[in-house]
C-alpha cells in the first residue's frame, strides 16, 4: 500500500467520520463502525477478518476503560449524594476564590493525574467539576478543561505512566532526570492548554444541551450537612495512593516476593477503584445515614448515562484497531520513516501518526519509542530525556475521534462533536506543539 493512497483514505475516513456524525447527525456508534469497515475494505483487508478485527479493538479498549468507567462512575456518584463534591467545592472556591477555580482545577489534575491514567483521573474529578461549575456560577468549559489539560500532560510526559516508562526503557533516559524535565516543561504546557485555553474556549462556545451526567451530580441546594473535607478527601484519594504504592512496589518491597505481588494486586487501576469504591459505601454512605438499598440506588442510577460513552469508546477502539489491521498505520510510518529530520522532530511526527492511526496516546508513545529508539544508539548530542518528553508531547496531537478521551469528554461535558473539536481536540494538539516547542528550545541547554 503506497503512503499516498494511505494517508488519502484515512483522511477520507475521519473527514466522513465528522460529516456522518456532525452534518447529518448519525448515531456516532454505527457510523464509526461502518466507517471502520468500509474503510478496511477499500485497503484490501480480507472480508472476513474485518469485523473480527473491529471487535478485537472494541474489546482491547472496553475490557480497561469500560471497568475504570463503570467504577469512577459510582464513586462519583456517591461524592456527590454524600455532599462530599460540594464540601470540596465549596473549600477550593473559598481558597482560591470564585475567580481562580480553574488554576485550582489545575493544581489538583496535575497531582491526580501524577499515578493515574488519563481515563481514571477523569471519572474521578468530573463530579468535582461539575459541582465547582454549578457552586462558583463559572462556565463548564472554564473548569474542565484545566482539568483534561492537567491529566493528559502528566499522562504523557512523566513517569510512572507505563507508556513513559517504556519510552525512557527504549531511550536509556534517566527515570529521575525525565520526571524533572517532564515537570518543568509539563507546567508551562498545563497552563497554555489549561486555564488560558479555557477561558477563550469558555467564552466563545456556549453549552446549551441539557446534560443528564451532569444533571446527577449537582443538585438544586447545597446540603445544610456535609461531610468532613477530610474524608472525603481520602476516599476519593484512596484509589490514587494506592496505585501510587502498586507502582513503587519493587522500590519497597523484593521483587516476586508476596508482599511485592500484593502491592501489585492493590496497586492495579480496576482493584484500586472497587476497593475505594466499596469504601465509599460505609464513608460516604452509611456514615451518612444511606441504608444498602438506597446506596444500590445510586449506583445502578449512575450507570445508566455511560451507557452510549462505553459503546463510543468501544467503538473508537474498533476504528484505530482497523487502521493497524489494514496497513494504512504502517504505510504512513514507514513515509515518515523515510524523510530525514532531527531526532526530535522525528519522533514527535511519528508519535503524531501513529496517534492518528490508532487514537491511543499509551500505543503512540510505546509504537514511536520503538522506532527511534534504536536510532537514538547511534546519535550523539540528543538528550534521552528530551526525547521521552517529545514522543509524549506527539502521542497527545489532535485528540482524534478513534481516542476513547474524544468521546469520553463529548459524552461528559454534553458536547456536541464539532464542539469537542474546538475544544478538546485543539486542546491536545496545544499540548503536543507547545510540548515540541519547548523540547526544541532545552535541547539547547539539555544534552
Amino acid at each position: 500500500m503506497s503512503a499516498i493512497f494511505a494517508i488519502s483514505l484515512a483522511t477520507a475516513a475521519i473527514v466522513a467520520l465528522v460529516i456522518l456524525i456532525a452534518r447529518f447527525r448519525l448515531n456516532p456508534f454505527i457510523v464509526l463502525f461502518v466507517t471502520s469497515i468500509v474503510m478496511a475494505l477499500v485497503a484490501g483487508m480480507p472480508a472476513d477478518k474485518v469485523v473480527g478485527s473491529f471487535e478485537a479493538g472494541a474489546g482491547h479498549v472496553l475490557g480497561h476503560v469500560g471497568t475504570v468507567i463503570a467504577l469512577g462512575t459510582m464513586l462519583g456518584k456517591m461524592l456527590a449524594e454524600s455532599g462530599g463534591a460540594d464540601r470540596i467545592a465549596l473549600t477550593i472556591s473559598g481558597f482560591a476564590g470564585r475567580g481562580r477555580v480553574d488554576w485550582a482545577m489545575l493544581v489538583i489534575g496535575l497531582l491526580i493525574g501524577l499515578p493515574v491514567f488519563f481515563e481514571v483521573g477523569f471519572v474521578l474529578l468530573i463530579p468535582l467539576v461539575f459541582v465547582l461549575a454549578e457552586r462558583t456560577k463559572t462556565p463548564l468549559l472554564r473548569i474542565a478543561l484545566p482539568m483534561g489539560a492537567a491529566l493528559s500532560v502528566t499522562h504523557a510526559l512523566i513517569p510512572p505512566h507505563p507508556a513513559a516508562l517504556l519510552a525512557v526503557s527504549a531511550y536509556h533516559a534517566n527515570v529521575g532526570h525525565t520526571i524533572l524535565l517532564g515537570i518543568l516543561i509539563g507546567i508551562p504546557i498545563a497552563i497554555i492548554a489549561g486555564p488560558v485555553f479555557g477561558r477563550f474556549a469558555a467564552a466563545h462556545i456556549s453549552l446549551t444541551e441539557a446534560n443528564p451526567l451532569a444533571e446527577q451530580f449537582v443538585h438544586s441546594d447545597v446540603q445544610t450537612s456535609l461531610p468532613s473535607f477530610s474524608l472525603t478527601v481520602f476516599t476519593i484519594l484512596l484509589p490514587v495512593a494506592l496505585m501510587l504504592l502498586g507502582s513503587a512496589g519493587d522500590l519497597l518491597t523484593i521483587p516476586h516476593s508476596a508482599l511485592n505481588d500484593a502491592l501489585h494486586f492493590v496497586g492495579n487501576t480496576d482493584i484500586a477503584l472497587v476497593l475505594a469504591t466499596i469504601m465509599s459505601f460505609y464513608t460516604l454512605g452509611k456514615t451518612r445515614g444511606f441504608s444498602a438499598e438506597t446506596i444500590l440506588r445510586f449506583t445502578n442510577e449512575s450507570l445508566g448515562p455511560t451507557a452510549l460513552i462505553m459503546l463510543l469508546i468501544g467503538a473508537g477502539g474498533g476504528f484505530g484497531h482497523v487502521l493497524v489491521d489494514s496497513g494504512v498505520s504502517k504505510a504512513i510510518t514507514d513515509a515518515a520513516l523515510v524523510a530525514h529530520m532531527p531526532l526530535l522532530i522525528l519522533a514527535w511526527l511519528l508519535a503524531v501518526i501513529v496517534r492518528i492511526a490508532c487514537g491511543s496516546a499509551t500505543v503512540s508513545m510505546a509504537t514511536a519509542s520503538g522506532i527511534v529508539g534504536p536510532i537514538l544508539t547511534h546519535s550523539t548530542g540528543v538528550s534521552p530525556e528530551l526525547m521521552v518528553l517529545v514522543t509524549g508531547a506527539g502521542s497527545v496531537a489532535l485528540g482524534p475521534m478513534n481516542d476513547a478521551g474524544f468521546w469520553q469528554v463529548k459524552e461528559y461535558l454534553g458536547l456536541t462533536v464539532p464542539q469537542t473539536l474546538k475544544t478538546w481536540s485543539v486542546l491536545e494538539t496545544l499540548i503536543a506543539v507547545s510540548g515540541l516547542v519547548l523540547c526544541l528550545i532545552a535541547s539547547v541547554f539539555v544534552h
